[in-house]
């Protein structure tokens, strides 16, 4: 009899839940589409949450990742909602793998053609006057295409910006008395390839930093933890990671990266020590994989050089025929990621978008054939900046537009 009477309490529980949704109404608002009937509503309000914790984490509902290969992981461009790319999204290009360094047992040595040779703790480096910029890295191969289904992260994602901390590398020039005659330095790095790179001493009494924190925190590993050089705008294999030595001198020191790597034909010659980053942008919304729907879409995307400031950005939403002004975003730092976006009504049908870049020089991001023109077409992956196109489809949907510049 007991036993019927629970039978009858959990029927009659079942019966009531099913006459509560099946009393649920259709409506027509935006919120009736989330709503499922029979099923619970979770409601954060009924439940005591977890508290606070030693270190903070991203929502389980975002999960944005790099995308890894063997030597480099790309930042995912279009999941950035600003400039600043979190620490643990910057790209990554590694030559013999993160080398794992005790910072209490650092040391970097600069010597040379230097009055004073000396070497450099991680507590000598924050001893001294410290500064902060924010500007972006950029890997010098920069660009890829070949497929319809790619994404930023997949055609740019070698490019990062955070906002990094550390001495002026000019502070430590008139600490140890470089000589009037020098006019390079050699940057060499603790990982295993043991990456070198000549540069002009002129950089290093400019900008040049040797940064040991980044966004706030520590430098990552994979960023050169705990020290590294960085090079605002220039190519990013020049900002040598796990920096452990500087050797001035009065010519540079053609080493492997700067001779058979890093190097490209010009036509009839060979570039070598190609410096800058060249202006460029990317359309980061609408971008494959999104869908967008007829009416008012805010296109927006990232543009940057390393030669200054971005000035200004124009948007094609008619294949390249005519070009609009964007807006950006401020502020408007010099070698840094710049914002910007352009409002567009779609009508639905068929079309190519595309962005292009003009920074403070008067230089204006090339087309892929200006870039061939100028080039040749057996120039390689280095320094490749083409105005890039995203095709929009009557149904929505977002593909890139890849292109060959040898066709």
């Amino acid at each position: 009899m007991r036993e019927e009477k629970q039978n009858k309490k959990i029927s009659r529980r079942t019966l009531l839940g099913g006459v509560v949704a099946a009393a649920v109404v259709p409506v027509s608002t935006s919120f009736a589409k989330y709503i499922q009937i029979g099923l619970p509503v979770d409601d954060p309000t009924k439940k005591i949450g977890p508290g606070p914790g030693k270190l903070g984490k991203r929502s389980p509902f975002e999960q944005p990742f790099k995308k890894p290969s063997d030597i480099s992981s790309r930042t995912p461009l279009q999941d950035l909602y600003s400039t600043i790319t979190p620490s643990d999204l910057h790209f990554e290009r590694h030559h013999a793998g993160i080398p794992n360094i005790d910072p209490q047992k650092y040391e970097m040595l600069i010597h040379g053609m230097v009055n004073r040779p000396m070497k450099f703790t991680l507590a000598d480096l924050k001893r001294f006057p410290s500064v902060t910029r924010t500007c972006f890295l950029e890997c010098a191969g920069n660009f890829r295409t070949g497929s319809e289904n790619m994404t930023p992260q997949d055609i740019l994602g070698l490019t990062s910006q955070s906002e990094w901390t550390g001495v002026m590398l000019s502070t430590i020039f008139r600490e140890v008395g470089v000589e009037p005659k020098a006019t390079w330095f050699l940057a060499e790095g603790s990982d295993a390839a043991v990456m070198t790179r000549s540069v002009p001493l002129s950089k290093g009494w400019d900008d040049a930093m040797i940064v040991y924190a980044q966004n706030g925190e520590a430098i990552r590993p994979e960023q050169g933890y705990p020290a590294r050089l960085l090079l605002p705008g220039w190519e990013g294999n020049m900002n040598i990671k796990w920096l452990r030595r500087i050797e001035i001198s009065d010519e540079p020191y053609m080493t492997r990266e700067e001779t058979s790597k890093y190097t490209y034909p010009v036509k009839d010659k060979i570039r070598m020590f190609s410096f800058e980053m060249d202006a460029r942008s990317i359309i980061t919304f609408p971008s494959f994989p999104q869908k967008v729907e007829r009416g008012w879409i805010e296109i927006r995307g990232l543009a940057w050089t390393g030669r200054g400031r971005v000035v200004k950005v124009e948007v094609s939403t008619d294949a390249g025929r005519t070009w609009n002004d964007a807006q950006l975003q401020e502020p408007v730092l010099s070698k840094a990621h710049t914002y910007f976006r352009y409002l567009w009504q779609w009508n639905g049908l068929a079309t190519e978008i595309l962005s292009r870049a003009v920074d403070e020089t008067g230089y204006t991001q090339p087309s892929l054939k200006q870039l061939a023109d100028a080039r040749g077409t057996a120039s390689g992956g280095y320094h490749m900046n083409p105005v890039t196109a995203w095709q929009i489809r009557t149904d929505g949907s977002v593909l890139f537009k890849p292109e060959n510049w040898k066709s």
